[in-house]
């Protein structure tokens, strides 16, 4: 049976497009958006929120913890540092719970409030609007940069833009210094580099993550969000009609057009969009919100803000932008309650149970067992076998750590060598020992025999299952 399809003409499909007579080409991908400057209660969330991040990532370095630095994941000695927390690359599954949590909080809050990392918490967004502070404390306002960079070079443009750059070269250059102090002792680093005392690398890092910093933020910005965050990319798997973002109400706002500020504008048969384009000047990325849910957008709420203040002006009601959902759009009452965002939920539950459990069953002590190669056993003058072991002792924990090596599986059997042994925190010790066992007990020529390595208080215990062999 054949079904027929109704197919809509195309002259009654209304579709909103920027009109070219009333702005130029500045919005265009491959050209500089020139962002106008906006106020209002999402802005100055925004900005307080970011400065918070921002006091947060510049302080930790610096925090001290037991009279080291609190966190410093030292790639070179392969130890991860966190407070209390030592991790090691055998603890590498603890470092995968992080990034699975962080993952699934992510995809979690993004199925109810859309891309709010991006407009309010990503680096790269926060990065953008303090290098675009300092653009508009040398520059001006939008209309003042945009003639700025239309002028030919004399002084007054030369010391702007000369400034411009020299504030974002020293954000920059603190920055990296700041992100590379998480891997390295920051004081040091401090003291090294501004007196020229740090060696190639050191010194490499720093310029190499100052350039990215100035690069991303400076020059690539809306490009780093809309061509290269794979988030923007997969981000609308996630999205459904009770998602929160920042939407136009296209039946309140249209058909737009200009307007006297004291008319009505049902009687003009307009709706409360005035086609100011003030939602598109202060977008970061530079797309028109009006045209419907892009994946550009990144839900900072500037045009939301924007838009409010003008609604203001004109005495109309304020939301024509705004935080909502397509269901409520529509009419609909918004679902927070779905199983979509149930199960990243409980997902995200789960993995932090894990987590948890994970950590609070660490043993900070491991312990490796190399045999003798060189000779498999011997017999000594009482006539016991003997083998020799190699233990390996690491110390996981940030204090030094005192041990005493015990063997099981012999009855009559006695562990020669340094049987109790002081490591050092994060250290590794080599404890050569020697297990004689008395020929009675050597039933077979390869039998088991469990070292147990355990700390002086009993706190910590730790065994490794080895080999004890015979002809």
């Amino acid at each position: 049976m054949e079904q027929k399809v109704e197919v809509q003409a195309a002259d009654k499909v209304k579709i909103h497009r920027p009109d070219p007579d009333k702005r130029s080409n500045d919005y265009s991908p491959r050209n500089r958006i020139y962002v106008r400057d906006v106020k209002g209660a999402f802005e100055w969330f925004r900005r307080s929120f970011g400065f918070i991040l921002l006091f947060v990532f510049a302080l930790i370095p610096w925090l001290q913890f037991n009279g080291e630095q609190a966190v410093l994941l030292d790639i070179a000695e392969q130890r991860f540092r966190i407070f209390g927390l030592t991790l090691w690359p055998q603890d590498f599954t603890i470092v995968a719970w992080i990034f699975i949590v962080s993952a699934f909080a992510l995809f979690f809050i993004t199925t109810l409030y859309g891309r709010v990392w991006c407009g309010f918490m990503c680096p790269q967004t926060t990065w953008t609007f303090i290098f675009m502070w300092f653009e508009k404390k040398f520059e001006g306002t939008r209309n003042q940069r945009m003639t700025l960079d239309k002028r030919p070079w004399d002084f007054d443009k030369f010391w702007r833009k000369a400034a411009k750059h020299t504030s974002w070269i020293i954000v920059s250059l603190l920055t990296a210094m700041i992100f590379v102090g998480y891997f390295t002792d920051v004081r040091e680093l401090f003291t090294q580099f501004w007196t020229l005392d740090s060696g190639f690398w050191l010194t490499g890092t720093v310029i190499f993550f100052a350039f990215c910093t100035y690069g991303n933020a400076g020059w690539m910005r809306e490009i780093m969000c809309t061509h290269m965050c794979p988030y923007a990319r997969f981000q609308s798997a996630m999205f459904d009609k009770d998602t929160v973002t920042v939407s136009y109400d296209m039946n309140r706002g249209e058909p737009r057009g200009g307007r006297p500020r004291k008319k009505d504008p049902k009687e003009l048969g307009l709706g409360d969009c005035i086609d100011c384009y003030m939602c598109v000047q202060v977008c970061p990325t530079g797309i028109d919100i009006r045209n419907g849910l892009q994946y550009e957008c990144i839900n900072c709420g500037a045009c939301v803000d924007a838009c409010n203040e003008i609604m203001d002006k004109m005495n109309y009601p304020r939301g024509l932008i705004r935080f909502t959902t397509e269901r409520n759009l529509q009419g609909g009452r918004t679902h927070k309650l779905r199983f979509k965002s149930i199960g990243y939920f409980v997902v995200m539950v789960v993995m932090t149970a894990l987590l948890i459990w994970d950590i609070s069953t660490r043993v900070p002590l491991q312990v490796d067992v190399l045999r003798d190669r060189n000779q498999l056993y011997s017999i000594n003058m009482e006539g016991w076998v003997q083998n020799v072991f190699t233990l390996k002792i690491l110390n996981k924990s940030q204090q030094p750590q005192s041990f005493v090596v015990t063997s099981e599986g012999f009855t009559r059997s006695t562990l020669m060598g340094d049987v109790t042994i002081t490591v050092g925190a994060g250290e590794v010790a080599t404890v050569p020992v020697t297990l004689a066992v008395h020929p009675d007990e050597v039933t077979e020529r390869v039998q088991d025999v469990t070292f147990v390595v355990t700390s002086t208080d009993g706190a910590i215990s730790e065994k490794h299952v080895s080999r004890f062999l015979y002809e």
